[in-house]
């Protein structure tokens, strides 16, 4: 199992288990956990709505795509630790990361 650590908008931690076997985006795990994200555009990486922080573990993902830095910046609250969930795989490097919500709310 990878586990990791969601922070929701009100800042509360919660640990997720997914299976390392399992072939999705942290986006996909967040709205299958029941986390209130919009991910309007369904992980295609064009409303940011889907828009994380990553509180632990920034240097062990993969550097963000062109699209995916698009659009980041038209976020006014994006950082240098911003990143859209649905653009995020999971895997086992992710053991222990700690990632808090910050998109638009359904």
């Amino acid at each position: 199992m990878i586990n990791i650590i969601i922070e929701d908008r009100n800042g509360e931690q919660k640990p997720v288990e997914i299976p390392e076997e399992i072939s999705l985006s942290l986006m996909e795990v967040l709205k299958a956990s029941d986390y209130n994200i919009l991910a309007t555009c369904g992980g295609m990486a064009l409303c940011a709505t889907c828009h994380v922080q990553v509180l632990k573990g920034l240097n062990d993902l993969p550097e963000p795509g062109n699209e995916e830095m698009d659009m980041l910046d038209t976020l006014p609250d994006a950082g240098f630790d911003s990143r859209l969930a649905c653009q995020i795989r999971m895997n086992e490097n992710m053991e222990g990361m700690i990632f808090k919500i910050r998109g638009d709310e359904q």
